[in-house]
């Protein structure tokens, strides 16, 4: 019997192919876009996606490293916050007989460059060089510090089977950052982040302006000028234990280097204060535990001088400008092959450090 037009029946039978039209649609185009993501692969970490000539892409660094920190043609890694991201391989690579990996993130936890760390090390057991900026994420106790990263993390890219990035390739941010990929690959978007983990992330010296550093300074809530009471010590015994565990556990002839960079005076605090004497209490306990640890330099650049006592030096109290970049990066050469700090940074620790062009 057929049912005239308008019926119950006919309706249904309109809405059912419709139904599977639009699914068929849906699971076209869901499939389509998903083997676009795991043929891109924009952070580089699934197991079978074609050699193409990737590059970190995404803002977030915690999702670019890990492809930089696998990469056979590095030996070398450097660690650390914002503060530590104006060094560049580029330049420390000669100087220290190293290829390095810049893996510094911005407000990188400690525990955060203690995973980095360790997933760098399951790729290159024997590193010529581990380099650590030593900042507040390690001389300061603030809370999840130790036990969680301070922006999105992809665990998954860290530990595991890389086989489980699979599963995490199905959203819209990984088809957002494969479609970023795609387009660098193709010629239509240009690079950013550098294929060695180095981007500076503050103006060419050109163009240092005055005003905006002012109003830069003007936003930060200024340093504690509590006075510290008598004895007191400030230190960040958990972050230290923590620092201590991530150095000991490096094979022999790999090359510690620990340095502290340079904040503008201001933060500083006054003497006596609560400020200044965390920040001596946490260089006092960095030298007292790197003391006893070989091939280990420790080098403070946060000391009264022609760096820190000059604003026109930065762009807010905590970020320094390139040329101070490129002061630290000269300073530091001079000091691994044997020099002194000269004006601008103090040599805490030489245990047993080798000079880059010396022997085994």
């Amino acid at each position: 019997m057929t049912l005239p037009p308008g019926r119950p029946g006919a309706s249904g039978g309109t809405w059912r192919r419709f139904a599977l039209t639009l699914l068929a649609s849906v699971l076209l185009t869901g499939g389509a876009l998903y083997g676009f993501i795991v043929t891109v692969d924009p952070w580089d970490v699934l197991p079978l996606s074609p050699p193409l000539p990737r590059i970190p892409i995404t803002t977030n660094a915690r999702y670019s490293m890990p492809a930089l920190a696998r990469r056979a043609e590095f030996d070398s890694v450097m660690l650390g916050t914002s503060t530590s991201r104006l060094i560049q391989p580029a330049v420390l690579d000669g100087a220290l007989d190293a290829r390095f990996a810049q893996l510094g993130m911005n407000s990188a936890s400690a525990w955060e460059q203690a995973r980095m760390l360790g997933l760098f090390m399951r790729h290159h057991p024997h590193p010529r060089v581990v380099m650590i900026d030593i900042d507040a994420a390690w001389c300061r106790n603030r809370p999840g510090n130790l036990t969680s990263p301070n922006r999105p993390w992809p665990e998954w890219m860290y530990g595991g089977s890389g086989w489980a990035g699979y599963l995490h390739m199905a959203d819209l941010y990984a088809l957002q950052e494969a479609a970023n990929q795609f387009l660098w690959l193709i010629g239509a978007k240009p690079q950013r982040f550098g294929t060695d983990g180095y981007t500076s992330f503050v103006p060419p010296d050109d163009r240092y302006d005055h005003a905006r550093v002012d109003r830069a300074f003007a936003t930060w809530t200024p340093p504690d000028p509590t006075p510290a009471p008598a004895g007191a010590d400030l230190v960040a015994p958990d972050s230290i234990g923590l620092l201590r565990a991530m150095l000991s556990g490096l094979p022999r002839g790999t090359r510690r280097l620990l340095w502290f960079p340079p904040a503008s005076a201001w933060l500083h605090g006054p003497a006596g204060s609560r400020s200044m004497t965390r920040a001596l209490a946490c260089r006092r306990a960095i030298s007292a535990m790197a003391a006893g640890m070989a091939d280990t330099l420790v080098v403070d650049f946060d000391i009264p001088g022609p760096i820190i006592d000059d604003r026109d030096n930065f762009w807010d109290p905590l970020h320094y400008r390139l040329s101070v970049a490129r002061r630290i990066m000269d300073d530091l050469g001079r000091i691994a092959r044997g020099g002194d700090g000269g004006t601008d940074a103090h040599v805490l620790v030489r245990n047993g450090w080798r000079a880059p062009d010396a022997g085994p």
